[in-house]
């Protein structure tokens, strides 16, 4: 993606967030840009000097990625309920950093260990129990990939941390394209 489509999914995203959070309606109609039209999945997180305050997203879409990333991002500033008791206010929006992660199609694999840390995110699923990471948090967190897997599988999906390793889990590797304000 170049430079001007990222400047204009950050500036939706804070547009977003800032209508949200006011409680006004989005004004966003449309958005020429082809490069903003396809339909991937996408997740926007927000930090407010680097404590998470947010981050919501979809594997799938059937609206182009402008529209999702706009969704997303008023989704992750007042609907995570991680932080139902403290949602971000206006006066954080000139010291939030917006990341939008942008995601490829989901592959399965057969090996949980066939991956690579830092590169791949997982999404895991058993059941109607689903989790997920993205790439960036095994490099914030320094986790191995078992660590990874576990975490995952104990702290976002909700089932044993050995999960992974049961042949009736369902694990599943993407990538991000990961798009971030200058700091």
């Amino acid at each position: 993606m170049d430079e001007k489509a990222k400047r204009i999914l950050l500036d939706i995203a804070r547009n977003s967030i800032r209508a949200a959070i006011q409680k006004e309606p989005n004004r966003l109609l449309s958005c020429s840009n082809p490069d903003l039209q396809g339909k991937l999945g996408v997740f926007v997180t927000l930090k407010t000097y680097g404590q998470l305050r947010g981050c919501i997203g979809h594997f799938f879409s059937d609206i182009p990625l402008f529209l999702l990333v706009s969704e997303m991002a008023a989704a992750a500033a007042t609907d995570d309920p991680r932080f139902a008791h403290n949602r971000i206010t206006l006066s954080e929006l000139e010291h939030l950093d917006i990341e939008i992660s942008v995601l490829s199609p989901l592959t399965r694999i057969s090996n949980p260990l066939n991956f690579e840390l830092g590169k791949h995110g997982i999404y895991i699923k058993k059941g109607f129990s689903t989790g997920c990471f993205l790439p960036q948090v095994a490099t914030e967190t320094g986790w191995s990939k078992e660590d990874f897997l576990s975490y995952c599988c104990s702290h976002k999906a909700g089932l044993q941390a050995n999960a992974w390793k049961h042949r009736d889990t369902e694990i599943y590797i993407f990538t991000t394209e990961v798009i971030e304000e200058e700091k």
